[in-house]
């Protein structure tokens, strides 16, 4: 069996093991799209001169992996969901000679650096024919270098200094920034998104001064919420009734023991931490820093900087396997989701991601590891208070939008992690329900009622839909027909 340290000095961009699905029986009865007619069903993609970004690499695919799917409703909606990030949220242009790309969310007009990555990193293997789309991805870079030197802490940003409706948060706010939660994942996303254009493409122009300016100053913020020598300059407080829209003690959140993870204010569903050493996201950091590590040896020739890279992925890793790895009465050895330094733990996973369930995603363990194994029995379970089950589906949720509402994405990640075909049969069944006849994916919906769902217009979980189906298509094709 491949050791967790061993996978984890060896992480590529290649992404872990999927699987998928059967009928759509709802308790015998079909769910019938609304959109279905007498000549089948009708596209949603706007028009092609509406369509903010159109790359014709992409669009080949779309037409080669949908005449493999024999489900009419399946192909149908993976159309209209894997180009929704170029169709509708791209905005591009050449700056100062650069490639610049801001990416929207979707009907949040703003870019969180999360958000952004996971957008466009399906589109990645397109690249090598399609020299647009290979500028749009290097703007996207391009754009998320300006967004981490404008403030390391902020997770979404305004295309230019234009304000926000938080701008009264109680932190300190520039014009250029949408939101200002510090969140670790927020600063491992472009780690992440410049190793896997750079592995696809070998093109290390995107590479310059202010993009290794932008990544020191990212260690040194991971390397300062070690809070080694005290909290550290940034606290966040908001007005709200929602208490999971702040963070207590003055705003720099629970205490912790600086054992060597980092703490975060907020998890990656923009909900405040209750322990701020927020468990996934340390790992995704782990992973993320060895390969900014391995981009300063090979491209940047700055040996000091990779060797600082390596020596705190190490410093956070063995601090999760002291602190984050416990004892569960029914599940034995697993991850907790938060963890303090102290020895208190809080037992729950998040659908937003990273979280427990995707860490083979971002390479982050084996998919055959006991510990993750341990963990993915208890998140799919319903020792897991965010793991809900209903009569539309089953999956784990968020705080963020209440008890009761499953998340594509968590069905999403669990059919990505899986290798038991009726594991992931089932999983694709949920998310062709969840669409509720719309021909997209949403943030979450009801347990029992795939029609009351949140976020009509949320990119990432369209493109990763597509994603998975394309996986499918090429390691599991007969699921598909």
């Amino acid at each position: 069996m491949t050791t967790r340290r061993d996978f984890l000095k060896k992480t590529g961009i290649a992404v872990a093991g999927y699987s998928l699905l059967n009928n759509r029986a709802v308790g015998g009865a079909s769910l019938l799209s609304s959109r279905q007619t007498s000549e089948g069903y009708v596209g949603k993609r706007p028009p092609v001169s509406q369509r903010k970004f159109v790359s014709e690499a992409v669009e080949a695919e779309i037409r080669k992996v949908k005449s493999g799917i024999k489900d009419e409703e399946l192909a149908w909606i993976f159309e209209n969901c894997y180009p929704n990030t170029l169709d509708t949220t791209v905005q591009f242009q050449m700056l100062d000679g650069k490639p610049d790309t801001f990416i929207i969310t979707g009907d949040i007009h703003a870019m969180w650096l999360r958000d952004s990555t996971s957008q466009v990193w399906p589109y990645l293997p397109f690249t090598k024919e399609d020299p647009k789309l290979k500028k749009m991805i290097a703007g996207v870079i391009n754009r998320q270098v300006k967004c981490v030197l404008l403030d390391p802490y902020a997770e979404a940003f305004n295309y230019g200094p234009t304000g926000s409706p938080w701008d009264k948060d109680l932190t300190e706010m520039k014009p250029g920034i949408w939101e200002r939660k510090w969140e670790v994942d927020s600063l491992s996303h472009p780690m992440r998104l410049s190793y896997g254009y750079w592995k696809t493409t070998g093109d290390t122009s995107v590479f310059d001064h202010d993009w290794l300016n932008a990544m020191k100053l990212a260690v040194s913020t991971y390397r300062t919420q070690q809070r080694k020598h005290g909290r550290g300059p940034y606290k966040f407080q908001r007005t709200t009734p929602k208490p999971s829209d702040t963070v207590p003690l003055g705003g720099y959140g629970n205490p912790i023991k600086p054992v060597g993870m980092i703490a975060s204010m907020f998890r990656p569903s923009d909900d405040a931490t209750i322990f701020p050493l927020l468990v996934p996201s340390n790992y995704f950091a782990v992973t993320s820093l060895r390969q900014l590590s391995e981009i300063s040896s090979e491209v940047i020739g700055d040996r000091e900087f990779s060797g600082e890279c390596s020596s705190l992925a190490d410093e956070v890793y063995d601090a999760i396997q002291q602190y984050a790895e416990v004892n569960h009465l029914t599940f034995g050895r697993m991850l907790a989701y938060e963890v303090d330094g102290y020895g208190d733990h809080l037992f729950m996973d998040d659908a937003s991601a990273p979280n427990l369930l995707s860490l083979p995603y971002y390479q982050c363990v084996p998919i055959d590891d006991q510990v993750y194994q341990a963990t993915r029995a208890y998140v799919l379970s319903e020792s897991d208070p965010y793991f809900f089950k209903g009569t539309a589906g089953e999956g784990i949720g968020s705080e963020h939008v209440g008890l009761g509402k499953i998340w594509p994405l968590g069905v999403m990640m669990e059919a990505l992690t899986s290798r038991d075909d009726n594991e992931i049969k089932r999983c694709l069944d949920t998310l062709i329900r969840s669409s509720a006849g719309t021909g997209f994916m949403h943030e979450s919906f009801d347990k029992n009622d795939p029609a009351k769902f949140t976020r009509s217009w949320f990119a990432w979980a369209n493109t990763l839909f597509g994603e998975l189906v394309i996986k499918l298509y090429r390691e599991k094709r007969y699921l598909l027909s």
